[in-house]
């Protein structure tokens, strides 16, 4: 089968595809074929060998890619609950792997597995797993109430889409921050508010909230600033390592790193049949083009992901 890895992670690495056997699923693990597999930053991080602790036992290979969506091929010993045939959406949730979901078939732990939407197509249920997972794990780890204020930083982007929309549904005011010519888009998933990504963000919220937010997902890593625009004794919440801030102010502050969750990948399917949750593709490319791909998520400027076809 065809793979997608990196074999010398570093700034001048390149993704490469190259034959590999099928791998065969162990006791409590399910084979998936591919039918979509999206590119996300954490591709780009396994490429350059970011923090380098991924790498650091003797490796040949690396695998690329997290977020899969296609049928299940083959069931390990006790796997039960799945069938072969069934469409499925997943994620590989470790850095450390030889192969990843950009792939003709992947190898997941049965707990990392959930049955597919049935409203939408594989391409777009393969964005929901590891964008979804994160949303919805930093919003519990707000510990938000329908009372509360929630500013969301990058709300345009898959992560800051998501989290507005789940918070909005959970009945919590959102401000979401965000490039002016995306408001009307973050409006449509349920902002309240809106305060435009470069201007003076805590003064811009304390305008619409004396005294500060009583929560914020820092989606866009911004890291002290979106901090200071949180009031005295809130909660904070980083999905990146580097770019979280000291708790000043006697204000929680979390990182939040994604997990495998069944039951939590099961809600955010339950939201997509509901049509509570939007997906949002910005392109498909095939396999072949995975180099174009990572290209083009390290320029910018992306609405959704970009879905890698086999």
């Amino acid at each position: 089968m065809r793979a997608v890895v990196v074999h010398r992670p570093g700034p001048e690495a390149e993704v490469e595809i190259v034959e590999v056997p099928t791998p065969q699923p162990g006791p409590g693990a399910i084979r998936i074929a591919v039918a979509a597999a999206t590119v996300n930053p954490v591709d780009l991080m396994v490429r350059a060998g970011v923090g380098g602790t991924p790498f650091a036992a003797p490796r040949d290979r690396w695998g690329v890619g997290w977020d899969v969506a296609g049928t299940v091929d083959a069931l390990g010993a006790g796997v039960t609950g799945f069938t072969v045939g069934q469409a499925v959406i997943g994620i590989s949730d470790r850095l450390d792997v030889s192969l990843g979901a950009q792939a003709d078939y992947v190898v997941l732990e049965a707990g990392n597995v959930a049955p597919a939407p049935v409203s939408v197509p594989p391409v777009q249920a393969a964005t929901i797993p590891l964008n979804g997972l994160t949303a919805i794990q930093a919003l519990d780890a707000l510990d938000l109430t329908s009372t509360d204020t929630l500013l969301v930083t990058g709300a345009a982007g898959a992560v800051g889409g998501f989290a507005v929309e789940l918070a909005a549904a959970r009945g919590v005011r959102v401000i979401a921050s965000a490039s002016p010519a995306d408001e009307g888009t973050v409006r449509a998933l349920g902002a309240t508010d809106f305060v435009p990504r470069h201007a003076a963000l805590p003064d811009a919220v304390r305008a619409l909230v004396p005294g500060g937010v009583d929560a914020a997902l820092d989606a866009a890593a911004l890291g002290p600033t979106t901090l200071a625009a949180v009031r005295g004794g809130g909660r904070f919440v980083s999905i990146s390592v580097p770019n979280t801030p000291i708790p000043l102010r006697a204000t929680v502050v979390r990182t939040v790193l994604v997990r495998a969750d069944r039951a939590q990948l099961d809600q955010l399917v339950a939201h997509v049949d509901a049509g509570e949750l939007t997906l949002r593709v910005a392109e498909t490319l095939p396999l072949t083009s995975v180099e174009a791909a990572h290209k083009r998520l390290a320029s910018g400027g992306l609405r959704g992901r970009l879905v890698l076809i086999p």
